[in-house]
């Protein structure tokens, strides 16, 4: 069959199918594209002519934000079905950059189909090449390499094949899933060649659930029996791996409490006997007191990252031990752990028959519920909203709180960056097991808005929310338009506190005094302390197609979350913040997190918080 690289790439792509648990599901469900020289006559040309009932399309604004829109959607569906973007050479490449780290950190598939420059080099250089003296076969794709988990450049046509089976088995590998890269030169790109039919044929990818090896699984059983005060630790793995039920299971069975991280937040919901919340940096009281005195921590399908672990500062019982739970063996040896290499769901389910009789302490168990009453106490508290207040901007604890009073399990909460992923991480109650969508293995600003529109294309009818921050909105709301365009209501609302407060916060707690952290202007000694911006983002979100209510006060505020829900449209509510209070703000960081201080300064703050910081990372343990 004679095809050009680029039909013949679409025609595979719209063939390929991953299979779990009997259910199939389309790999690339839909390619995002901004057309340019680099593939609007190869890529572009190919998706015309296959057609969108082979292989849909979706007009883009932002190349970055097309990776992030198919994130979304990819971690809505469970990583068992994904999108492709295609860009331009040039800018329109080194733009998917951000995003591509963004999957790889969260192991989350993507496809990703640059241009590239002419293979058969008939000028050079071309429109938007960089000239590398020392090597001719580089190219901006390049930067590719190190956040993608497959790359390839296809310099002839029939290199195409080994390529595209290499980037569907990666796309649907459980463990080493991410970005895939997939560089196409543009003269290639409109090449002909005759493909073999078998290359067009239905192919299912089965995604495995590997069971544990019974010597590592007889081990873990026993140290979960020696066990006085273990805890659990839910990471994303529970999500990826619809180990919800088991998890549920295994901690009903046991007693044991489940502590998560922010990928994690959801595997229990809020109210499970057994869930105590986030753990870490941005936990709750609740879960970072188990894990400071836990002889056992049992880290499931987690990374074990600076902000879960508080910078290696967390776990102090000397006695400690860790399990770890992981379908990747790198993942489960961190902290010396016993590993346990499976699939969670397969895992816990084992586990929990190996321990069969086994429960902790009812003292134990009697303590950490108690604990958690009492945190959800504070909870109320920061989300409390005093009748006296009903006509004062809202504190972003309220907002919240405003929000919890209002949604059910269909909703879903996106949000990526700023201090809002602190604030939901001990607050929100999460109601179902994908409520909860805080991206925070990359922590991107910009992630929201587009994140939200892939989401609610694979929920469709579901209410999904996105928050953001003045400065993140600033960052990158160009996806408004392609939510506008394609008529999905995202629900999009932006707490306006005029600058960077997150990591203005973090700034003055390291002697840094809020240095170029807010959107104000120039003071009379040059600093930026003047008066705020005349920033008008709610008229900015209007100009791009949305439906914006302005809000000043909580009253108004609740009406219009609650008008912003029922809307068919994408919505914006536009909120102003006030500074937290210790009445109504949220607790603070239950846990260190290591961020360096300078070692020598002159300035009394940065002293102060050099011997701060010399006193916490006392407390940091190498674990081995």
């Amino acid at each position: 069959m004679k095809l050009t690289t680029a039909q013949a790439l679409v025609r595979f792509l719209a063939a390929q199918y991953t299979e779990r648990d009997g259910r199939r599901h389309r790999l690339i469900a839909a390619t995002w594209g901004i057309f340019g020289h680099g593939n609007v006559a190869g890529i572009g040309q190919a998706l015309l002519e296959t057609g969108p009932d082979a292989m849909p399309f979706l007009q883009g604004r932002n190349e970055q934000a097309m990776v992030h829109a198919a994130v979304g959607y990819a971690r809505q569906c469970g990583r068992l079905s994904a999108h492709a973007v295609t860009s331009s050479i040039g800018p329109g490449a080194t733009n998917l950059v951000t995003g591509a780290a963004l999957a790889t950190v969260n192991r989350i598939p993507v496809l990703l189909l640059p241009g590239d420059t002419f293979a058969t080099r008939p000028a050079d250089p071309v429109l938007q090449q960089i000239e590398i003296p020392y090597a001719g076969d580089l190219s901006v794709n390049d930067t590719l390499r190190p956040v993608s988990r497959y790359f390839d450049r296809i310099t002839r046509p029939e290199a195409l094949i080994p390529a595209a089976l290499q980037a569907a088995r990666v796309l649907a590998d459980p463990v080493h899933t991410g970005a895939v890269t997939l560089a196409l030169p543009q003269d290639v790109q409109a090449e002909v060649h005759d493909w073999p039919p078998g290359f067009f044929a239905e192919r299912v990818w089965h995604v495995r659930r590997p069971r544990p090896d019974r010597e590592e699984l007889a081990e873990a059983a026993r140290a979960v029996r020696a066990a006085a005060r273990p805890l659990l630790i839910a990471g994303g793995g529970i999500r990826h791996s619809a180990a919800q039920a088991a998890l549920a299971a295994f901690a009903e069975a046991t007693g044991i409490p489940v502590a998560s991280t922010q990928a994690g937040k959801g595997a229990l919901p809020y109210d499970h006997p057994a869930d105590v919340g986030g753990v870490g940096h941005t936990g709750t009281a609740t879960a970072d007191e188990l894990a400071r005195g836990a002889d056992l921590v049992i880290a499931a399908g987690t990374r074990l990252t600076d902000f879960t672990t508080a910078s290696a500062t967390l776990f102090q019982n000397p006695a400690v031990r860790f399990i770890g739970l992981n379908l990747d063996a790198y993942d489960a040896h961190k902290l010396a752990a016993r590993p346990l290499v499976a699939d969670a769901r397969e895992a816990l389910d084992e586990l929990r028959h190996a321990v069969a009789g086994h429960r902790v302490a009812p003292a134990y168990e009697t303590a950490y519920q108690q604990a958690k009453r009492a945190w959800e106490r504070r909870v109320d508290q920061a989300y409390a909203v005093p009748a006296a207040e009903e006509d004062a901007p809202p504190t972003q604890a309220q907002v919240l709180g405003l929000l919890d009073g209002l949604v059910d399990a269909d909703d879903i909460l996106i949000n990526a960056a700023g201090s809002l992923p602190g604030d939901l991480h001990k607050l929100w109650r999460a109601r179902s097991a994908d409520q909860y969508h805080v991206e925070y293995g990359y922590s991107c600003m910009g992630y929201e808005i587009p994140a939200a529109l892939g989401t609610a294309l694979a929920a469709p009818g579901r209410p999904v929310w996105a928050l953001v921050g003045d400065g993140t909105y600033l960052m990158n709301p160009t996806e408004i338009v392609t939510a506008v365009q394609e008529g999905v209501p995202i629900k999009l609302v932006i707490l306006d506190n005029h600058g960077y407060a997150s990591i203005g916060g973090l700034s003055a707690a390291v002697g840094g005094e809020g240095f170029g952290t807010a959107y104000r202007f120039r003071g009379p000694d040059g600093a930026y302390d003047g008066a705020p911006l005349p920033v008008d983002l709610a008229a900015n979100a209007a100009s791009l197609g949305m439906a914006v209510i302005r809000t000043r006060t909580l009253g108004d505020l609740r009406k219009a979350l609650a008008e912003a829900r029922a809307a068919d449209r994408p919505t914006c509510v536009y909120a102003q913040t006030r500074t937290p209070d210790t009445v109504s703000g949220p607790p603070p960081a239950q846990a260190w997190w290591d961020v360096p201080v300078a070692e020598t300064a002159t300035r009394a703050a940065a002293v102060r918080a050099r011997e701060e910081y010399d006193r916490q990372a006392a407390q940091r343990r190498r674990h081995l």
